[in-house]
């Protein structure tokens, strides 16, 4: 088959030799080449059909000579392949430009995450804050219980009003703790990156 295949293609270009450059209206004239779902070379002057456009295709001028070439499409895993260096390539150069130097990582590193534990030192002091306002109603309402007198509305309004401001409170400081976990492990990572770019 092989032998049949590059015979014809021999054939068709010593046909092409003897082709004149100029077509009768005047451009020159060009053929393609392209392999079809038989696996057979074929030459054509009306262009490549659509399903084999994919695939890549040579054009030809009137001499038989290769003027242009087409590569194949890529596929959709060299697609994805090439989609993935150039989001990494793009994050490099972002990573290097906000970090010129590992010293520099690091300085942010310990920047960022003393502003962190800054927020979480702020709300364990309103936690001491609240656990003292929640005691001394605490005792207020003790006090009444034990002279026999109701505890009000509004206190036990006030009591349940910091239980809930306390929660969000101990909520904010688990959500801290997970962010700055986060953010540590990032810039661990970011920091294996750039010093393998900067060569250390």
């Amino acid at each position: 088959m092989t032998a049949v295949r590059g015979f014809a293609t021999c054939c068709l270009l010593a046909a092409l030799a003897a082709s004149p450059a100029w077509s009768a209206d005047g451009p020159p004239l060009v053929f393609y080449r392209y392999v079809d779902s038989h696996g057979v070379t074929v030459l054509d002057r009306q262009g490549v059909p659509p399903e084999y456009v994919g695939k890549g295709y040579e054009v030809l001028n009137a001499q038989g000579r290769v003027v242009q070439t087409v590569p194949p499409a890529p596929s959709a895993d060299e697609l994805r392949q090439q989609q993935a260096a150039s989001a990494q390539a793009a994050a490099d150069n972002q990573l290097l430009h906000l970090y010129p130097s590992l010293s520099e990582l690091d300085r942010a590193r310990a920047q960022r995450l003393a502003e962190i534990d800054g927020m979480v030192a702020i709300a364990n002091g309103n936690l001491v804050t609240m656990q003292g306002q929640r005691n001394s109603l605490q005792a207020q309402a003790a006090e009444l219980e034990r002279n026999g007198q109701p505890v009000p509305q509004e206190l036990l309004e006030q009591m349940k009003a910091i239980e809930g401001q306390r929660a969000d409170v101990s909520a904010r400081i688990v959500n801290y703790q997970a962010t700055r976990q986060q953010i540590d492990q990032q810039f661990a990572r970011d920091r294996a990156r750039l010093a393998k770019l900067l060569g250390n």
